[in-house]
Parts: structure tokens; C-alpha cells; sequence
């Protein structure tokens, strides 16, 4: 009875340091804002797009169908990267971005498909691939970057699976994004490139996007003896 005073002591203490916390938006109001500000990144852009030969470009079907598969990629992985943030929601959930980003794959494939069939004379060459690269790379690096800080709240209980959505996310916007200025058909070896490019922001993404978004996390109990 002699510590019940010291006890409230301690609690008045504790509720008075207390704050009122303003819960996390929905994972579709979270996803609908990431994508607003990905969209917004993309109409910077126009200024030095050449409508006329965008247009010619999305008259093709397998690129406008590449083009819509990468913008539906970026949509989903962000939903699911914001579903796994979220604890109790099922990890399933990081299998929405597939179907989409299965028809940005196959779709590019096809326009590799026709220029092995007919090369054409607008090939890519080396300092345009590597600057594709860079394009993708640059215009990552600031989505996974506001992702991050957007999920960074939810202390994700599978951290390197909802960091790697957002790499998955962020590329794919920045492949959306490129279609915008992409003067050619997706060779072989530009693919390549550009695969390999956005599974090094995916793996940069799971390795220090993990380690950002479960470092808040206190580490589970030791089981009792």
C-alpha cells in the first residue's frame, strides 16, 4: 500500500507526456497520394517531350500495352508495399503487382520480337542505353525515397517485402515515366538494360529500405524459462 502513491505518481507523469496519434490513412489513400506525387514528378516532364512522336510510339500496340503494364505495376506494387506495411494484413497482398507487371514484360518482349523480325534503323546505341539507365536510376531514387518516408509510420512486421514492393513501385514509375522520351523499340539488349536496372533499384530498395523501415521495430520477446 506504501508504493500505491509512487505508482500514481508515475502514471500522472506518463499521461502527461501523452499525445493524441492521428491514425494512418487507408493503404488506398496512401497509394492514391504516392501515385498522385508520381504523376506530378511525370508532368514536369512534358515540357521536353515530343507529343508528335509519343503519339506515333502509343499508336503501337505492344508499346502502349508496355506503357500501361508499367503504369499498373507502379500502382499495385505501391497498394501492396502499404498492405504489407500494415500488421494483420496478409503478405498475399505483394502478389497484386505480378498480372501487371506480366504484361509489361510480355509486351516489351513483343517489341524486341519485331525488331529481331525487321531491324529497323532506330536502334538504340550504347550512350543511349546507358543514359536510360541513368534516367531510371535518377528518377528512383526520389519516389523510393517519399515511399519510404510514407511507409516509414507503419512499422511493416516484413520490412525487406514491403521495401522491395516499393523498389518494384518506384522503377516501374520510372519506366512509365521514360516511355515518355523512349525514341525506339525495346531491343534485346536494352531490355536487358533496363530489367537489370530495375532489379538493382528493387534489391537497393529491399537492402536499405529493410533495414530503414524495420529499425524502429523493437526486437520480439525471448521466449521464458
Amino acid at each position: 500500500m506504501s508504493d500505491a502513491p509512487a505508482h500514481e505518481i508515475l502514471v500522472e507523469a506518463l499521461a502527461r507526456d501523452l499525445r493524441p496519434v492521428r491514425p494512418l490513412p487507408s493503404p488506398l489513400r496512401r497509394g492514391l497520394a504516392w501515385c498522385a506525387a508520381a504523376l506530378g514528378l511525370a508532368l514536369l516532364t512534358l515540357p521536353f517531350v515530343d507529343v508528335q512522336a509519343l503519339r506515333l510510339r502509343m499508336g503501337v500496340p505492344d508499346l502502349a500495352l508496355a506503357a500501361l503494364g508499367a503504369v499498373l505495376t507502379a500502382a499495385a506494387a505501391a497498394f501492396a508495399a502499404f498492405c504489407t506495411s500494415v500488421p494483420g494484413r496478409s503478405p498475399r497482398w505483394a502478389l497484386l503487382p505480378l498480372p501487371p507487371a506480366a504484361l509489361w514484360l510480355a509486351a516489351s518482349g513483343l517489341g524486341c520480337l519485331r525488331a529481331w523480325i525487321a531491324p529497323g534503323t532506330d536502334l538504340p546505341d550504347a550512350g543511349e542505353m546507358r543514359g536510360c539507365a541513368v534516367f531510371l536510376v535518377a528518377v528512383s531514387l526520389p519516389l523510393s525515397l517519399l515511399l519510404a518516408a510514407m511507409l516509414r509510420r507503419a512499422c511493416p512486421l516484413r520490412p525487406v517485402l514491403t521495401a522491395a514492393l516499393a523498389g518494384l513501385a518506384a522503377a516501374a514509375a520510372a519506366a512509365a515515366i521514360l516511355v515518355l522520351f523512349h525514341p525506339h523499340d525495346a531491343t534485346g539488349t536494352d531490355l536487358a538494360v533496363h530489367a537489370a536496372t530495375v532489379a538493382v533499384v528493387i534489391g537497393a530498395n529491399a537492402l536499405a529500405g529493410g533495414r530503414l523501415l524495420g529499425g524502429g521495430r523493437a526486437p520480439p520477446p525471448h521466449g521464458g524459462g
